[in-house]
């Protein structure tokens, strides 16, 4: 093995052990707190908007089904309208032709 392998390999061993050491120190166990507190903030808030959003999509859905509800009564109306149109035009011509008979 050459020395410059095995210098690699001390280096990367004392800076692995240098890490770990700086990672599990107070200072960053107290910037990671904050860190996934901000984290859970920030969720908090998309939280609250999807709900918000997702009721809007609600009221909307809802209306949209009214007015289609309506459409559907007016024009289901207005072929009953036809219909005894239809009926009242038929019978008004057999008593003509009764009558001319």
């Amino acid at each position: 093995m050459s020395w410059k392998k095995l210098a690699c390999f001390a280096g990367g061993i004392l800076f692995g052990t240098a890490g770990v050491s700086i990672l599990s120190s107070k200072d960053a166990k107290k910037a990671y707190t904050h860190c996934t507190a901000a984290v859970l903030r920030g969720k908090d808030s998309v939280m609250k908007r999807a709900t918000i959003i997702k009721e809007n999509c609600q009221d909307i859905h809802d209306d949209a089904v009214d007015i289609n509800e309506k459409r559907y009564a007016e024009e289901e109306e207005r072929e009953v309208a036809i219909a005894r149109a239809m009926v009242e035009a038929y019978e008004e011509k057999k008593k003509a032709e009764k009558k001319t008979k």
